[in-house]
């Protein structure tokens, strides 16, 4: 690795170790930002953004601005991507950062139907499509700076640590909700629900601060070294790995679906559907997630041993069935069984979360990484995060029942277990070192080996 070769051992030490921490915080931040207009569109915007509907027309339309940022999510990893392996990772991530924050806290300062009427939603709208291209752009570039300065390790457990953002975001997203949904009362539908997402600003500082602290990627400083750089990554990542970008979307469609599911549907269901208090579903909510904290690195760590793609195929095959003991639990509407359900839902789906970095990542050469990273885990968003509480909302709706909910669940496992199979696992391949032999042609002769 060049740069780690090029800086004294102990500043090596720390920048692996910073760079874990850095991508656990980023990730942390920018998944705090997203969740809180999961937790948003479920429980604030039907009542205050579109207020003229009635409650199921309005719950459709919040999710569906809600879908609008999963659209623009492969948008940010196009663009990020391009950049990412252009300029580099670290400055693509502050700018990552900067796009999330920005977008979620002028969401809190946005008026509403009242104020603006129609144009209100119009705005919220284009402000979660900010939203979908900083997150976009995030994910592939924590993987990377935590894997590429840490590739001779379990990089299983290496990549689970940017996933590990995920739980602890959504943690501080419903903590928040539910802390300030409690404090301010019956004002909560007011003002209260603002001040999480002006709180984003302060995450945001942090965020910045430790990122500003990390070299660049060692892989990355020896490409450039190398004159290994491509002019237009993402059109040769389309052209060369099509096939992985497809599939690494596919192999997301499961894990995707389910997560926007039991985080997300979970809060329209189970307080519409169930008729349990909004309290009692953001704290089983909340207690799951605390569970995922550990979950997600034990799961990572777990396909360091057991190979990242074996783990990840036990974990789509686990949630088949699984679907249809879910909402099996959740319709006895016994007070324990529901809080069961919910509470293991995200640590079960956490076999496939936790090896997922490593899985897509290694998946491409390193020139071509956080593009093709980018492109193969944001796809997904379209075909299975947004649309997932949509079409689980209309499912419902449609058929009085969660047996439909439970049979789309399980097809998207299957789908997700069919296309892992055709990914190659390579866990033990090097990652510092081109896959291929192939020099990029504009930026294209090595340098001179030194004497």
């Amino acid at each position: 690795m060049a740069q780690a070769a090029s800086v004294a051992p102990d500043v090596a030490d720390r920048m692996k170790r910073r760079a874990i921490v850095a991508a656990a915080v980023g990730t942390s931040i920018e998944w705090y930002d997203f969740f809180l207009y999961t937790a948003a569109a479920a429980l604030v915007f039907p009542k205050l953004f579109f207020p003229t509907s009635n409650p199921s027309t309005g719950l459709l339309l919040s999710f569906s601005t809600y879908f609008v940022g999963f659209a623009a999510r492969p948008v940010g990893a196009a663009i990020f991507g391009h950049y990412g392996d252009r300029l580099g990772r670290k400055v693509t991530l502050i700018a990552t950062l900067l796009t999330m924050g920005i977008g979620t806290v002028l969401i809190g300062l946005l008026p509403t139907y009242t104020q603006l009427g129609v144009w209100a939603a119009v705005i919220l709208t284009l402000l979660r499509a900010l939203q979908g291209i900083g997150i976009g752009g995030e994910w592939g570039g924590s993987v990377l700076m935590a894997m590429e300065w840490n590739a001779g390790g379990k990089r299983g457990f290496v990549g689970s640590w940017p996933q590990f953002g995920v739980p602890v975001g959504l943690v501080l997203a419903n903590g928040a909700f539910l802390v300030f949904n409690t404090l301010t009362g019956s004002q909560f539908l007011v003002w209260g629900w603002r001040i999480p997402f002006l709180l984003s600003v302060i995450l945001i500082g942090v965020g910045l601060w430790i990122r500003l602290g990390i070299l660049e990627s060692p892989v990355f400083e020896g490409m450039v070294k190398e004159r290994r750089i491509e002019k237009t990554p993402v059109v040769e990542v389309l052209a060369r790995n099509w096939r992985e970008v497809v599939l690494s979307a596919l192999a997301r469609l499961g894990q995707n679906t389910q997560f926007y599911i039991f985080t997300g549907f979970i809060l329209v269901y189970g307080t519409t559907v169930l008729n349990f208090k909004r309290g009692d579903v953001l704290n089983w909510v909340l207690i799951m997630s605390v569970i995922s904290l550990f979950t997600v690195p034990l799961f990572g760590l777990l396909s360091d041993s057991l190979g990242h793609r074996r783990t990840y195929l036990i974990g789509c095959a686990v949630m088949i069935p699984f679907a249809f003991v879910y909402y099996g639990l959740l319709d006895t509407k016994i007070v324990l069984l529901v809080a069961l359900a919910i509470v293991v839902s995200l640590p079960l789906h956490d076999m496939q979360y936790g090896p997922q970095a490593a899985l897509i990542a290694e998946s491409f050469t390193g020139r071509l990484r956080y593009s093709g990273a980018s492109l193969g885990y944001q796809l997904a968003s379209i075909i299975a995060g947004g649309p997932a509480p949509l079409v689980a909302t209309a499912l419902v709706v449609k058929f009085h029942s969660s047996l439909p909910v439970a049979i789309y669940i399980a097809i998207g496992a299957a789908i997700a277990f069919l296309a892992t199979l055709g990914l190659k696992d390579n866990s033990h391949r090097d990652i510092t070192v081109e896959y291929d032999d192939k020099v990029p042609a504009v930026e294209a002769k090595p340098a001179p080996a030194a004497s």
